[in-house]
């Protein structure tokens, strides 16, 4: 919990019009709170909420339950923890960051940290001779997949009850594995009950990049109630260097969410999804900021049912493509059944896949200032601040009854902690993940 002068000080900052926090003065005052605030908490993702929570239920337009999103990132300073095999503990792999400056989409990194050429995209190879912009430059596949990722043994950020494992745990415990098909898989602790945290795994590729296009594809993930996963990009130091949350979602929902977190300044110019040119619909407000939303950011739901959990996992999953250039943030999503065959050869065309789920342009965000230095980044916790904050919740696309109502359980802790089989659909099943950057 933020201390007295702490909750003080950001409750009067809030106060203050949001046109005003971009002025110098007022901007050193909210850096200096927020710099106290990391060196006296856990998580300053949960101490913001606490100390907003108040002042957000009473704003004008309304604070409705499936409207809510949190965040995952808190303090990010423990990056470089865990055990990654005979892999480096660095947060940056020895290939270097691949950089991509303001001025320029260009790539400054051509190596390949893990390739394999296991798994493939259900679409048939591309057909066009057309040349991408694109160049690969890290493919994590196959018995390979995990090489180049750090496991973060830290405590969660957003306070699920999760204890997340190093490599070698994970594999002795049977959460971690590369099958017969060369996907890569990811559970949870199922054992039939607990009296604290199970064990889960959160990992984070070495390499960091600036700018770039990064494309996840895979057949299942987590889903059930208690269960919140993610798939997305963070900065080491939050929120000022920004996430970018690609798959999100909790519980029994069924239509994806992506959201990006920033510091102050970064918006979306309108919540018009015409005006935006996405298929997705704006839910979490305009304001990007960490600080000024409660830590909810920007967030924008997809249309589709097959975009998460349940619904993804029973169409045999999919394709998801993050794009980070001059042109701003942009996520898209693609079933299996209708993946572009230029991500299949290889040869991505993002001008020609239409529409993207999310998209938040460099016109009111630049994406190289408020986005600096990211990696990707998998992970499972249970219950938390979003899954179990919305445990009796229920209206969103998937989750019809509350996970209160379906089982019987007046708490997510509870249920997560004495129902270990209820979570065998709590794993991520991928085929790969690969990042591209433009070429020069």
């Amino acid at each position: 919990m933020l201390g007295f002068n702490y909750f003080t000080l950001y409750t009067v900052l809030l106060g203050i019009n949001q046109t005003l926090a971009s002025h110098t003065l007022v901007y050193r005052a909210i850096q200096k709170v927020q710099d106290g605030a990391i060196r006296h908490t856990h998580s300053l993702a949960n101490d913001l909420r606490v100390a907003f929570s108040s002042v957000l239920l009473s704003r004008a337009d309304g604070a409705h339950p499936d409207r809510v999103v949190y965040c995952k990132s808190g303090k990010q300073a423990t990056f470089g923890n865990g055990n990654t095999g005979s892999s480096s503990n660095s947060s940056t792999s020895s290939s270097g960051t691949a950089s991509m400056p303001a001025s320029t989409s260009s790539a400054t990194s051509s190596s390949k940290s893990a390739t394999n050429t296991k798994g493939t995209s259900s679409a048939a190879p591309s057909s066009t001779s057309t040349p991408s912009p694109w160049t690969l430059i890290e493919t994590h596949e196959g018995d390979n997949f995990f090489a180049g990722w750090n496991f973060f043994t830290g405590g969660d950020p957003t306070n699920g009850i999760v204890t997340y494992v190093d490599q070698n745990t994970a594999s002795s415990s049977g959460l971690l594995e590369v099958n017969s098909q060369g996907h890569a898989i990811m559970r949870v602790e199922t054992t039939p009950v607990v009296s604290g945290n199970r064990k889960s795994v959160r990992i984070t590729t070495q390499r960091q990049f600036n700018g770039g296009l990064v494309i996840m594809d895979s057949i299942h993930m987590p889903t059930g109630c208690g269960v919140w996963p993610a798939f997305w990009t963070n900065g080491p130091n939050w929120p000022v260097t920004g996430e970018i949350d690609i798959v999100e979602g909790v519980h029994d929902y069924t239509n994806n969410q992506a959201t990006v977190h920033t510091n102050v300044g970064c918006t979306l110019a309108s919540s018009n999804a015409d005006t935006l040119s996405i298929s997705g619909t704006v839910i979490g407000g305009t304001d990007c900021a960490a600080l000024t939303t409660g830590n909810q950011g920007c967030g924008i739901r997809a249309s589709t049912s097959n975009s998460f959990g349940a619904g993804f996992n029973s169409n045999g999953g999919g394709v998801f493509a993050m794009k980070w250039d001059t042109s701003g943030i942009a996520v898209y999503f693609f079933p299996a059944n209708a993946v572009p065959s230029d991500i299949t050869a290889e040869t991505p065309q993002p001008d020609s896949w239409g529409a993207a789920q999310a998209r938040w342009p460099a016109t009111s965000c630049d994406p190289f200032k408020f986005f600096i230095d990211h990696s990707a980044i998998f992970d499972t916790t249970l219950c938390g601040d979003w899954a179990g904050g919305v445990w009796n919740v229920a209206g969103i696309p998937g989750q019809a009854q509350s996970c209160a109502q379906r089982t019987g359980v007046s708490t997510c802790q509870a249920y997560v902690q004495n129902n270990g089989a209820a979570l065998a659909e709590a794993y991520w099943e991928v085929r790969s993940v690969k990042l591209y950057q433009l070429q020069n």
